[in-house]
């Protein structure tokens, strides 16, 4: 099946307004919170090993789309991956430590989402033509799908990722 749905730019962006969703329910104590963390930590861990394995190598191939930007974003992955390990970490949900690294990694993954957004994504959506942006998007899912199967958000993964 193809389709608009299947575009890598949107597949993504669709993630991106999940994980705002998440980070907004780790937030309100009327939530179940350590579920949200739970979803959260697997997408983000997922989605970004995905970006990095199927999309970043493929954009940086066409003109106007920013290589340096595309650096830029595994390295922001990075940092995000260890906000949530330090998230992770913390005992306690909904103690103040935890409250405070929520918001250290609601702060370092909002910054990634809306400058890859404006960076990256407007590139690909600009410069790459569409069929090429539903193989990466189709790539991306396949890969994305096959770290959630491994539990890539569980703590001993994140902390693998983040020490290597």
């Amino acid at each position: 099946m193809t389709g608009r749905h299947d575009d890598v730019v949107t597949v993504i962006l669709e993630d991106h307004r999940r994980m705002e969703d998440l980070l907004r329910r780790m937030r309100s104590v009327e939530a179940d919170r350590a579920q949200a963390l739970e979803q959260f930590a697997a997408l983000l861990v997922a989605h970004g090993e995905a970006e990095e394995s199927q999309v970043y190598g493929a954009l940086k191939r066409f003109e106007n789309v920013d290589d340096e930007e595309v650096e830029h974003g595994a390295q922001e992955h990075a940092e995000g991956n260890a906000a949530l390990l330090d998230l992770l970490e913390v005992p306690e949900i909904g103690s103040a430590a935890w409250d405070t690294r929520l918001e250290a990694l609601a702060k370092t993954v909002s910054h990634h989402l809306d400058e890859e957004e404006r960076t990256i994504l407007n590139g690909a959506r600009e410069n790459v033509p569409g069929e090429r942006r539903r193989e990466l998007g189709a790539a991306f899912l396949r890969e994305r799908e096959r770290h959630l199967a491994a539990d890539c958000g569980s703590p001993d993964a994140v902390r693998a990722l983040v020490r290597g």
